[in-house]
């Protein structure tokens, strides 16, 4: 196995150029358990942990721009206001993973479990793909093309994401055996849009890939309009609105059985996230009318 070891990204990209085969190695959180137990064999590895390029994030004409080797420990510290995205972050791993792990890494092994992909999905982000011959941005529902497939050519590096930053509130949940350190049964990332008065719900671990419950993304907001609620968040939604949201939510799903829960077990869970997740942000946006 040959290890690559470039300093700058114009090097990485000249060397996955010549090397297409070379796997890119960011924390190495997924990779490397894959070679320890002999899943994975590849004839070359690109380390990119020695990149700057990729380790910084910045906003720019109200975007976020976030680089692909920013680990999750320093998005819990430096990105707190995207509060969905911290809270994925949180719920990575232990420690020691949360330190080496990036979204980069969660987008490149397309898992449809990765905690980072439901918010990045809610947020509409785009995927800046980065090659020697040029750099192009695709849509995340166009990136994410299956399980663990992507739409990145051989000699592309996944260089960053970006997305519109959202006025409103945001949270990100997942249901497991436990609280950390495990694979979600079911995640979900609630995003609400106060300026453009929307709503987006994105789904993880119940289909192939991220799905977007956009019908249930359309009723809600329309809810919330007819309700007179964007105006003034002091105003309840009637209950049987909350509860359809949740079922339409549900509906959304793909899942199947699995060692780590049923279809049917996922389908009920994410009613609960829908439910739990708007009522979280329709209640902080009446806290928000006080301060």
């Amino acid at each position: 196995m040959e290890v690559f070891l470039p300093r700058t990204l114009d090097e990485a990209l000249a060397l996955k150029a010549a090397h297409p085969d070379a796997l890119p190695l960011a924390g190495g959180t997924d990779i490397l358990v894959d070679i320890n137990f002999g899943r994975l064999r590849p004839a070359a590895v690109l380390d990119l942990t020695r990149l700057a390029e990729l380790q910084n994030w910045s906003r720019e004409d109200g975007h976020l721009v976030l680089g692909a080797g920013v680990p999750y420990a320093r998005i819990v510290t430096e990105l707190s206001g995207f509060v969905a995205l911290a809270q994925a972050s949180r719920s990575v791993g232990s420690p020691q993973i949360r330190n080496r792990g990036t979204v980069g890494g969660n987008l490149g092994t397309a898992s449809p479990a990765g905690d980072a992909l439901p918010v990045l999905a809610a947020y509409d982000a785009g995927i800046i793909l980065r090659s020697a011959r040029a750099t192009r941005t695709v849509p995340w529902n166009e990136f994410l093309v299956g399980p663990k497939k992507t739409a990145i050519a051989p000699d592309e590096l996944i260089q960053g994401v970006r997305w519109k930053v959202a006025r409103g509130p945001s949270s990100f949940s997942k249901i497991g055996t436990r609280n950390a350190m495990v694979i979600s049964v079911a995640g979900l990332c609630c995003v609400l849009d106060e300026d453009a008065q929307q709503v987006r719900v994105a789904l993880g671990s119940v289909g192939p890939t991220i799905i977007r419950a956009t019908e249930a993304e359309a009723f809600i907001a329309a809810a919330i309009k007819d309700a007179g609620a964007w105006a003034d968040p002091a105003v309840d939604l009637p209950d049987d609105k909350l509860r359809e949201f949740s079922e339409q939510v549900a509906l959304a799903a793909r899942p199947i059985d699995d060692v780590r829960g049923t279809a049917a077990y996922r389908v009920h869970a994410l009613k609960v996230l829908a439910r739990r997740a708007l009522n979280w942000a329709l209640e902080e946006r009446r806290l928000r009318r006080w301060l």
